[in-house]
């Protein structure tokens, strides 16, 4: 962890570390894969024996696209069939990272596209993980753990009375 001599962490020191620590110690999890030719419903069911909110959708360990909670919502509110191959409603090339990617890149493409979920390819477009928002948070307050703990709860929120005793 970068610190001063004071043993606090300066923004700049925070910046630099999110520029250069790559996403791979950003505990990337184990990806759930589907076939293309799998229905929605099969993907659906997976989703929930897993636990999980995003399926990678491969053929020979090469990511074609994702499939998420948020999708099947959409086609549940539609009334879609739900028994269609999965490659008809998934998104096809999704915006993806490598794990030699930055935490400050990963950062702004999930905030940039309100993704919770990132795949992580090879550089033949092999699925190796999923890059999660918590595993991000997850990170940070393990190397920044005074920065994170210290953050108004919102952006623009001002404290009016002191807390604690």
């Amino acid at each position: 962890m970068f610190s001063l001599a004071s043993g606090r962490t300066s923004a700049v020191d925070f910046q630099l570390h999110l520029e250069t620590e790559t996403v791979e110690h950003c505990y990337p999890a184990k990806p759930l894969c589907a076939a293309p030719d799998d229905s929605v419903r099969t993907v659906l069911r997976l989703l929930r024996d897993s636990k999980t909110g995003a399926a990678m959708i491969c053929t020979d360990g090469k990511l074609l696209g994702v499939f998420t909670e948020r999708d099947a919502l959409r086609l549940m509110a539609d009334g879609a069939d739900l028994d269609v191959p999965v490659s008809r409603v998934m998104v096809s090339s999704p915006v993806t990272l490598r794990l030699s990617d930055t935490v400050g890149r990963a950062i702004g493409l999930m905030s940039a596209g309100g993704f919770r979920r990132l795949p992580i390819v090879d550089e033949q477009g092999r699925i190796q993980g999923v890059l999660k928002v918590s595993g991000i948070l997850h990170y940070l307050v393990e190397h920044f753990p005074k920065v994170v703990y210290t953050l108004p709860p919102g952006p623009h929120h001002k404290t009016v009375t002191r807390e604690g005793a």
